[in-house]
Order: structure tokens, then sequence, then C-alpha cells
């Protein structure tokens, strides 16, 4: 049974562009290499924390929604913690009602764009 997760995950800002793109793209492939189905993308750039984290008080947000099996949030994770550029990671079941908004989210900004 596959559920819809999203991941918001924060990577250390002594990255540069090309290196910032080449972890989204890391994780993106371990998701579908582990049968996941990557719906959106967000990469929400460079933000100030609210409170400093290994001494660092910015981050590069980035948000991935994908549908897949549970164990797959594991293996995920897993990779996060093994990444030395992650410096924190939340992943989230999205229920039924917030599958529905996060659609409507995500069309809304295809029309702005």
């Amino acid at each position: 049974m596959t559920n819809q997760y999203e991941t918001v995950f924060i990577l250390t800002p002594v990255l540069s562009e090309p290196q910032m793109k080449e972890a989204v793209e890391k994780f993106k492939k371990l998701l579908t290499d582990n049968g996941a189905e990557v719906i959106n993308e967000e990469c929400w750039g460079l933000k100030h924390l609210a409170y400093p984290i290994e001494k660092k008080s910015t981050g590069f947000y980035v948000m991935v929604e994908f549908k897949a099996e549970p164990q797959v949030v594991k293996t995920l994770e897993t990779g996060y913690r093994r990444d030395e550029r992650v410096i924190r990671f939340l992943t989230v079941k999205n229920e039924k009602y917030a599958a529905e908004y996060a659609e409507k989210r995500r069309n809304k900004q295809k029309k702005e764009d």
C-alpha cells in the first residue's frame, strides 16, 4: 500500500549551487531506486534558521513530495543521517486532506508560473 509523504530537509549553507542540486538529485534518485514516485520538488533557497544548528544560522531548504511504501521512508531517513550535508530533516505522511491541499497548492503555483 503506497502512501503520500512530504519530506523537508535542510542542507548546510557552505555548499555551492551545483553541490546543493547534486545532493537533491541524490535523494530523489534514492527514492526512485526504491520504487517511490516523486510528485513534486521545491527548492526554497537559503533561509535563516530559527536557532543555530551546528554553529550555522542559515541553510538550503528543500521539500520533496512522493508516493511510496512505508519502508522507503526508513531508507530515505538513513540516507539523510549518513550524508554530512544534511543538518536537519522531517518526513511526514500526508493524510487524505493534506494530500488534496498539496495538490491544490501545486496547481496554484503552476498557474502563477
